[in-house]
């Protein structure tokens, strides 16, 4: 299960970085205009019309991988068992013997007691 979800979560993250470039690279619909006055933009690698049909339909398609893979983690991460305990340092509890009182001893009734100067 855990070699699934490093699986899931790389191909999370490598979905968003992709994204991102993408729409960093597309141009907005402010941009149609200067090609129309033959700006010389819309001479590109697709056509005119065809990068941006390319472009959007590949950002598409990532943002469904992206928000299938956020909500197979949220529900892979949901699943798992909760924690027994909320402290760390109960289950690591050492218990340790308890000292003992010394108490000093009275002698016996029949030994001899030094006397006092």
């Amino acid at each position: 299960m855990s070699v699934f979800l490093t699986i899931l979560l790389a191909v999370q993250m490598i979905s968003a970085v992709a994204m991102i470039g993408l729409i960093l690279v597309q141009h907005g619909k402010g941009a149609d205009m200067g090609a129309a006055f033959g700006s010389g933009g819309s001479g590109s690698l697709f056509g005119a019309t065809g990068s941006a049909n390319f472009l959007s339909r590949t950002t598409a398609v990532l943002a469904t991988v992206f928000f299938v893979c956020t909500l197979m983690l949220a529900y892979f991460g949901a699943a798992r068992p909760a924690a027994t305990s909320g402290s760390v340092l109960e289950g690591a509890a050492v218990t340790a013997p308890a000292p003992t009182a010394v108490v000093p001893s009275t002698p016996a009734s029949g030994a001899a007691q030094i006397p006092s100067k």
